[in-house]
């Protein structure tokens, strides 16, 4: 299924989704013809490998958004990701994370599905440089956490894949580990910060 057709699809979802969630400002700004044309130009998507480097290297120009329940995100979440549930996405408490200009917004569930919503609400949102983690969380277990090369020989690239997904499921397996009251403080800290950037005060 093309993207084209795959957002055409989430759109009636979205609809139906738009109807029970209240969207507190009227806040949603693009037609749904729109959005198909945006989904169908621009590459919505980022791979599993490519989110590891971005947690390898820190990459301040990536923010990942976790749209899983709290449940589900205490439980296990990338490093440095925050959780914005879905259904709290059109919440304006959020614009501080959404709208910024530098900040690409990579959203990831457990698979495309919610995260591909949660793209068309943002997107329609007007929020700008947003984008998904494709596979979610599950193509993050079976292309990081499970991976393996096996043969004599491993070349250069498999290598530098291989390298990169260790480290990424490294940093995965501590941040996890770390007691449910760290990781709250670690995303309260990362909080404040972007406040204090972004010129508010606590």
């Amino acid at each position: 299924m093309n993207t084209r057709v795959k957002i055409t699809v989430l759109l009636v979802g979205l609809g139906v989704l738009l109807a029970f969630v209240p969207t507190r400002s009227n806040s949603f700004k693009m037609k749904p013809t729109e959005l198909v044309q945006k989904s169908a130009i621009e590459n919505m998507y980022f791979s599993a490998d490519e989110v590891a480097r971005f947690v390898n290297t820190e990459d301040s120009t990536i923010q990942l958004i976790d749209i899983r329940g709290e449940q589900e995100y205490k439980f296990c979440n990338i490093p440095g990701s925050v959780n914005i549930p879905i259904a709290d996405l059109l919440n304006p408490e959020w614009k501080e994370f959404l709208a910024q200009k530098n900040i690409r917004n990579v959203f990831y569930g457990n698979s495309d599905e919610m995260a591909n919503i949660a793209w068309t609400l943002a997107t329609g949102m007007q929020y700008e440089n947003s984008f998904v983690m494709k596979g979610g969380l599950n193509g993050w277990f079976e292309t990081v956490m499970l991976s393996e090369f096996s043969g004599k020989k491993i070349t250069a690239r498999e290598n530098v894949l291989f390298e990169n997904r260790y480290k990424a499921r490294t940093a995965f397996t501590q941040f996890n580990s770390l007691p449910d009251s760290l990781k709250t403080k670690y995303f309260d800290a990362k909080r404040l910060q972007r406040k204090k950037l972004d010129g508010g005060c606590e």
